[in-house]
């Protein structure tokens, strides 16, 4: 039965006018076509939904039409390209349609509901929090090495555009999901247990160690940051934020009353983060070393010491599986 509901669910053709069925539109097209007995429960004479069946089916459903809100964002020519609302299953109104049909007889049609969800990011917003610069930092790599200057670039596209509201922390991690070969990251240096080695998503600390230098500056607050195990070169000593998805993470947390609106672009050999906000933010500006200007190498493996963790004192880093360089 289960099987039977499931292969008249996926029925995306013209609609079938079979006696007893329900018929799921969606914008005037057929989606799913299903039966009532699909759903009855094996009580002669009295109509009982099999409520295991109908839970089974609105979640499927419920993929089916999902639609995912886009954020407003600021293109490469520096305009606003608008947001998408998106939308899901209204199930509160979906199950009152589907009780009509199911207590009565005949055939019917239903217009799945939809829930409006709108992005949490508008163009109006936008607008609104790209006036001021708050800070900003710019590291400078060897743009020879293309896997390297490719991960950064992928990294840098994964936090640019990205809005931190008030009293939300933002997690390097989260935000930039894992580093694979399926999402389009390619080996290169990274640093593994201290020792020099190859690694998928080398280049992504680069990214999160000039984030770090830059929200540092806009003097915003820096909830976990950890050094790497060996000195690197593209930023001054104990200025880095080493990150691993299995490992370490940066964070900080938005302190200031009014959103920050992180850009971020990979230009040629350098990597540039810059934050903004709104007219009327009221924020202090930290003083930070600036990143050196020389082409440096790629990994510096001159100083080897355990990891630290300046802003949070006391705290044991456990060994990384792989911390990318």
């Amino acid at each position: 039965m289960i099987q039977k509901l499931l292969v008249s669910f996926l029925l995306f053709t013209q609609s079938v006018d079979l006696p007893n069925s329900l018929t799921i539109t969606q914008q005037g097209q057929p989606i799913a076509v299903v039966n009532r007995t699909d759903f009855s429960m094996p009580f002669p004479g009295i109509p009982v939904i099999n409520n295991n069946k109908y839970n089974q089916f609105i979640e499927k459903l419920e993929q089916q039409i999902y639609r995912e809100p886009v954020n407003a964002t600021i293109n490469e020519q520096g305009r606003i390209v608008g947001g998408k609302v998106g939308y899901k299953l209204y199930r509160k109104e979906f199950k009152n349609l589907f009780n009509q049909y199911f207590f009565g007889s005949g055939s019917s049609t239903i217009e799945v509901p939809e829930l409006a969800i709108y992005p949490k990011v508008d163009s109006e917003l936008l607008a609104h929090i790209r006036i001021q610069q708050i800070g900003q930092y710019v590291t400078y790599f060897n743009s020879s090495n293309k896997s390297r200057a490719h991960n950064i670039s992928l990294a840098a596209k994964a936090i640019d555009n990205y809005v931190v509201f008030p009293n939300e922390i933002f997690s390097f991690n989260k935000v930039v999901g894992m580093r694979s070969g399926e999402k389009g990251y390619k080996r290169a240096p990274i640093i593994v247990r201290g020792e020099l080695s190859e690694g998928v998503g080398g280049g992504i600390c680069q990214v999160s160690s000039t984030l770090f230098n830059a929200v540092d500056r806009a003097g915003l607050k820096i909830v976990e940051r950890y050094s790497h195990s060996r000195r690197v070169s593209y930023v001054p000593a104990g200025r880095d934020a080493t990150v691993s998805w299995y490992g370490p993470d940066f964070r900080f947390q938005n302190k200031y009353n009014q959103p920050i609106l992180i850009r971020a672009k990979q230009y040629g050999g350098s990597m540039i983060v810059t934050l903004h906000s709104s007219d009327v933010i009221n924020y202090e500006v930290r003083n930070v070393p600036i990143a050196p200007t020389r082409l440096p190498e790629e990994i510096n493996t001159e100083q080897d010491r355990r990891y630290s963790n300046p802003s949070r004192k006391g705290k044991q880093l456990p060994p990384p599986i792989s911390v990318g360089d």
